[in-house]
């Protein structure tokens, strides 16, 4: 979605019981794939969520990386940029959201979203540049990250190409339409 003269955005899933998030951290993947991330960094122990979002990388298109990391309270204490933290008792997204955009587009800091899953460390809140809610009601981290997403983007992000796909989804009102695509 970014050409190369946009920073990068990257999703960083903080905690992963293994067993337990699977399907929770796999679709936090998915999810930033699908809407305009640019890559997604997984803790070290969620290998088996690694290997479906590349595989659905590889078959639906990119690019999208998707990588682990020993050390994600690192990653965000070493982050070259804005980052910002996906809580529901963060400040409402509708209130900050303009200054999010500024920060990333306008002033070219490259953008960690950090999605947590059981209780986030303290530390996790005072490292951020916004801690963002998403409605202030309990909801899935997959839902705040794809309303975040979407919102950041203004939309934009479902107009992508995806480059390299094995196959494409064509829309239909009923139905289903998924066809190989053919080298040309």
């Amino acid at each position: 979605m970014h050409g190369h003269d946009t920073p990068e955005v990257v999703v960083l899933r903080l905690g992963h019981r293994p067993g337990r998030d699977e399907r929770m951290t796999t679709h936090v993947g998915l999810t930033a794939r699908a809407l305009g991330a640019d890559r997604v960094l997984l803790p070290d122990n969620a290998g088996q969520s690694l290997e479906t979002v590349a595989d659905i990388t590889d078959r639906f298109g990119g690019p999208f990386d998707v990588e682990l990391t020993d050390s994600p309270r690192g990653i965000v204490r070493g982050w070259d940029g804005v980052v910002v933290h996906l809580t529901m008792y963060g400040e409402r997204v509708q209130d900050v959201e303009a200054d999010i955009q500024s920060a990333h587009f306008e002033a070219g800091q490259p953008l960690l979203i950090v999605v947590g899953a059981e209780k986030v460390p303290f530390d996790i809140y005072e490292e951020a540049d916004w801690n963002v809610g998403v409605t202030n009601q309990p909801h899935s981290e997959v839902a705040g990250l794809a309303v975040f997403l979407d919102r950041l983007f203004e939309g934009r992000e479902l107009e992508r190409e995806w480059e390299d796909a094995e196959k494409r989804v064509f829309p239909t009102e009923t139905g289903k339409r998924v066809e190989s695509v053919s080298e040309e």
